[in-house]
C-alpha cells in the first residue's frame, strides 16, 4: 500500500504540492488528472524518491520512503515526463545497462531484456542509437526500463505520449495485463485513457485533491450523461427531427450542431432512457441517421473541476 499523508513541497513561495494525502492500494490503476502546473509531476517525483517534501510523509508498506529510499526504489518502476534516456546508447545497450543496475547478471539479463522487447515490440530497432529514434519508440524503450525488473509499483508521467493508436491500445493491454497484482499511477492528459485502463482517477489543482472517485462516477457529473446524440449526413433531416425532438416527452433540451448535421437531446429526467423514443422517432420520420447514448464528457467535467476549484 501507499500512503501519502499531509504532503507538501514548496518552490520558493509555491506550494506545487498541498496539503495532499492519499492512499492507493495493490489492484488499483490510479489516473492522476489535473491542469499543467497542478503538481501531478511535483508528486511522482515525491513518490520515486527524486525529490525530498517538504513536509508530510510518503509510506510504502508501511516504510518512510524518507529514512530508506533504495529499499521503496527497488520496488518502482518509474517513466518520468519526456522519457530521458542516454541517447547515445542503442536500445539494446540501455536496457542491459538498466538491467544490471537493478542488479541481474549473465542470463537473467537476457531473458529480461527479452521480455521488454516483446511487451513493447522494440525488437525492429535494438539495435539503433536511441538519439535517432522516433518519440513514439523512444516512449516504448521508456517504459520498457520501467518494467524490466517487474515492479510491485509503476509510475508512469504520460506513457502513451507520442504513440500512434495501434501503440496507445499496445500500451493500454499492457497496463490492464500488469495491473492485477501492482499499483499503476498514470499522469494523463488523455481523457480517453483514465476510462480505458484507470479503476480509479483523482483530480488536482494547484496541489490540492478535488475529485477522487471512480472513473464512471466522474462521466455521471457530465450534463451529457444520458443525452442522446444524433448526427446524419442531411441538414434537412436534422432540421425535421429538431422540430419534433422538442415535442417528445422526457426532453428537457435539444442542442443543434448545424455544421456537423448533429443533435444532442437532453433528458429532464435522467433516469429514463431517450434512446427507445428517439429510435422510434427516427423510424416514423424515415431518418437514417447515427444515434449514440452519451456515458458522459470528461473534458467538460475536467473543466467544471478544475475551474470552480482552481484559482
Amino acid at each position: 500500500m501507499i500512503e501519502i499523508s499531509h504532503l507538501v513541497r514548496k518552490f520558493g513561495q509555491l506550494n506545487a504540492v498541498d496539503d495532499l494525502s492519499l492512499q492507493v492500494m495493490p489492484g488499483e490503476v490510479l489516473g492522476f488528472l489535473g491542469p499543467n502546473g497542478a503538481g501531478k509531476s511535483t508528486t511522482m517525483k515525491i513518490l520515486t524518491g527524486y525529490l525530498r517534501p517538504s513536509s508530510g510523509r510518503v509510506l510504502i508498506d508501511g516504510i518512510d520512503i524518507e529514512k530508506n529510499p533504495l529499499a521503496i526504489k527497488r520496488q518502482i518502476g518509474y517513466l518520468p515526463e519526456g522519457a530521458p534516456a542516454y541517447e547515445e546508447m542503442t536500445v539494446r545497450g540501455f536496457l542491459k545497462f538498466i538491467a544490471a543496475l537493478r542488479g541481474y547478471k549473465g542470463a537473467a539479463i537476457e531473458e529480461r531484456l527479452s521480455g521488454v522487447v516483446a511487451a513493447m515490440s522494440l525488437d525492429t530497432v535494438l539495435d539503433q542509437r536511441i538519439e535517432v529514434l522516433s518519440k513514439g519508440f523512444k516512449r516504448r524503450v521508456g517504459l520498457a526500463q520501467a518494467i524490466l525488473h517487474d515492479p510491485r509499483i509503476l509510475i508512469l508521467d504520460e506513457p502513451t505520449d507520442g504513440l500512434d493508436p495501434n501503440q496507445k491500445h499496445q500500451v493500454r493491454e499492457l497496463i490492464r495485463g500488469l495491473s492485477k497484482d501492482k499499483i499503476i499511477i498514470i499522469s494523463t492528459h488523455i481523457l480517453e485513457e483514465v476510462t480505458a485502463v484507470c479503476t480509479r482517477a483523482v483530480i488536482i489543482s494547484n496541489g490540492k485533491i478535488l475529485e477522487d472517485c471512480e472513473p464512471d462516477t466522474l462521466e455521471t457529473q457530465s450534463k451529457y450523461h444520458g443525452a442522446i446524440t444524433v448526427t446524419s449526413q442531411s441538414a434537412a433531416d436534422m432540421h425535421r427531427l429538431l422540430e419534433r425532438a422538442q415535442t417528445l416527452e422526457n426532453v428537457a433540451s435539444v442542442l443543434s450542431v448545424e455544421h456537423e448535421c448533429q443533435l444532442t437531446l437532453f433528458a429532464s429526467d435522467r433516469e429514463k432512457s431517450l434512446l427507445l423514443p428517439v429510435a422510434r422517432l427516427l423510424d416514423e420520420l424515415g431518418i437514417v441517421a447515427e444515434i449514440l447514448q452519451e456515458k458522459g464528457r470528461l473534458d467538460e467535467v475536467f473543466r467544471n473541476i478544475t475551474e470552480a476549484g482552481g484559482v
